[in-house]
C-alpha cells in the first residue's frame, strides 16, 4: 500500500461522481485538498444501482467531467485507494485534459459494464444520495487499515441502507421533557464492529451525562444495527377487513420458539434514497401483491432500543381487499415465501388477545386501528 501510495502522490489523481462532492471527498481524504477541473474523454457516467456510487461505460463520444487532486500526501493517496477499491475499482493510467491541455492522470474505474442504467446527474446525485454517500464513506474510512477492501465492498448495500438511517436520525422530534443532548454529552473513546454481515453489531467503549451533569464512568455497550424499516398493515373499512402475512422468521428459531412462522404487518427496509412512504408501497407489492391506498400514520419508534438500532415508521393503509386478495408473494432472491391472510377485524383482535399474534408492530398497529376505526369506517 505504501507503494503504491507513493505513485499516486506523484501523478494527478483525476476523481469524479460523488468525490466531487467536497463534504464526502473530505471524509474520504481526512482533509479538505486543493482541486482543479478536468476532464477525460472516451467514457460517460451513470448512477449505479446503490446510488452511493456510479458505474462507467466506455463511448469514444462520451466524456466525464470531474476534478484532479496533485497535494496528496503518501497516507492520504492511501485513504483514497482504500475508498475507491471498496467500491471494486482499480487504477487506470489515462489521458485528462486540464486547463485546455492533454496530460497524463491516474483515475479509478469499476468494471465495464453494458448493463443500462440512468445517466449521471450532479445535482440530481447531491439532492437524493450526498448525504447518504457522505455517512457510508465515513463508515468506509473506519474500516481503512482494518478491513480488506473486498470484506467492505460486499457490504456496501447494507453499510447504505445504515448511513440512510443515520441521515434520518437527524430529524429528531421535540425534547420537552428528556434531555436535550448535546455533542459533548456522550464521549467516544473506542469503536468496534465484532460482527457484520447482513445485519451488524458494534461495540462502543463510552461515557454519557449523567443527571447530576458528571460524566459517568466509562462503560461498553453493544448495539445491534439493521437500518431503518417500514411496516404497513392494510385495512378495508367497507369490508372491515385486514391483510396480515406469514412467514418464517429467525428470530422466534434462536430463541426456541416452538412456532417460529409469525402473523405480521407487511414490513422491510427502507432503501437509500426511499421515503418511508415509498418503502410501504414497495414492500406491500412484493410481499402482498397490492397496491395501497392512502397510508395513516400509527407511530415512528425504536422497537427495543436498549439493544437495537432499528428505527420503525408503522402505518395503516386503506386498501380494497376483496375475497382473492391473499396470496403466496416475497423475492426468490431473498428465499423469501410469504402467505397473505385475510382477517375480519374482530379476528384480529381475537388473535390479539391470544397470543397468535405475538410480535409489537402488528399489535400496536391492531391497537390504533381499534381506535381509530369507526372513524376510518365512517369516512
Amino acid at each position: 500500500m505504501v507503494e503504491k501510495a507513493l505513485v499516486l502522490s506523484m501523478v494527478e489523481i483525476f476523481v469524479y461522481g460523488p468525490l466531487c462532492d467536497a463534504g464526502l471527498r473530505d471524509v474520504v481524504i481526512g482533509r479538505a485538498v486543493k482541486t482543479h477541473a478536468a476532464q477525460i474523454r472516451g467514457k460517460v457516467l451513470v448512477r449505479g444501482s446503490l446510488g452511493i456510487g456510479v458505474d462507467v461505460y466506455r463511448d469514444p463520444a462520451g466524456q466525464i467531467d470531474g476534478l484532479c487532486l496533485s497535494d496528496l500526501t503518501m497516507p492520504e493517496a492511501a485513504r483514497l485507494d482504500h475508498y475507491l477499491a471498496c467500491f471494486g475499482a482499480v487504477e487506470q493510467q489515462v489521458t485528462g485534459v486540464i486547463a485546455g491541455k492533454e496530460t497524463s492522470v491516474l483515475a479509478y474505474f469499476p468494471p465495464d459494464t453494458d448493463a443500462p442504467a440512468d445517466p449521471w446527474n450532479f445535482p440530481d446525485w447531491q439532492h437524493q444520495f450526498g448525504a447518504i454517500a457522505t455517512e457510508v464513506a465515513a463508515d468506509i474510512m473506519r474500516h481503512h487499515g482494518v478491513t480488506a477492501p473486498s470484506a467492505v465492498h460486499r457490504r456496501l448495500a447494507q453499510m447504505s441502507v445504515l448511513g440512510a438511517a443515520r441521515v434520518r436520525a437527524l430529524d429528531t422530534p421535540p425534547t420537552t421533557r428528556r434531555r436535550d443532548a448535546q455533542p459533548q454529552d456522550v464521549r467516544l473513546d473506542a469503536q468496534r464492529q465484532p460482527y457484520a454481515f447482513f445485519f451488524s453489531v458494534e461495540e462502543y467503549d463510552l461515557a454519557f451525562r449523567r443527571f447530576d451533569a458528571a460524566l459517568s464512568q466509562p462503560v461498553t455497550r453493544a448495539a445491534f444495527l439493521s437500518g431503518d424499516a417500514v411496516t404497513v398493515l392494510p385495512y378495508d373499512p367497507i369490508r372491515d377487513r385486514v391483510l396480515v402475512i406469514e412467514q418464517f422468521r429467525a428470530g422466534p428459531y434462536a430463541r426456541g420458539d416452538a412456532q417460529p412462522w409469525q402473523l405480521e404487518a407487511i414490513a422491510g427496509r427502507i432503501d437509500p434514497g426511499e421515503s418511508a412512504e415509498q418503502a410501504a408501497r414497495r414492500e406491500a407489492e412484493e410481499e402482498a401483491g397490492l397496491t395501497l391506498g392512502a397510508l395513516i400514520s400509527v407511530a415512528n419508534y425504536y422497537p427495543s432500543p436498549g439493544i437495537c438500532a432499528e428505527f420503525l415508521y408503522s402505518y395503516v393503509a386503506i386498501t380494497d381487499l376483496p375475497d382473492d386478495a391473499a396470496g403466496v408473494f416475497g423475492l426468490d432472491a431473498e428465499a423469501e415465501d410469504i402467505r397473505g391472510h385475510l382477517l375480519s377485524f374482530d379476528q384480529l383482535m381475537a388473535m390479539v388477545a391470544s397470543g397468535e399474534v405475538g410480535n409489537a408492530p402488528l399489535v400496536m398497529t391492531a391497537f390504533w386501528l381499534d381506535k381509530h376505526r369507526a372513524r376510518l369506517r365512517a369516512s
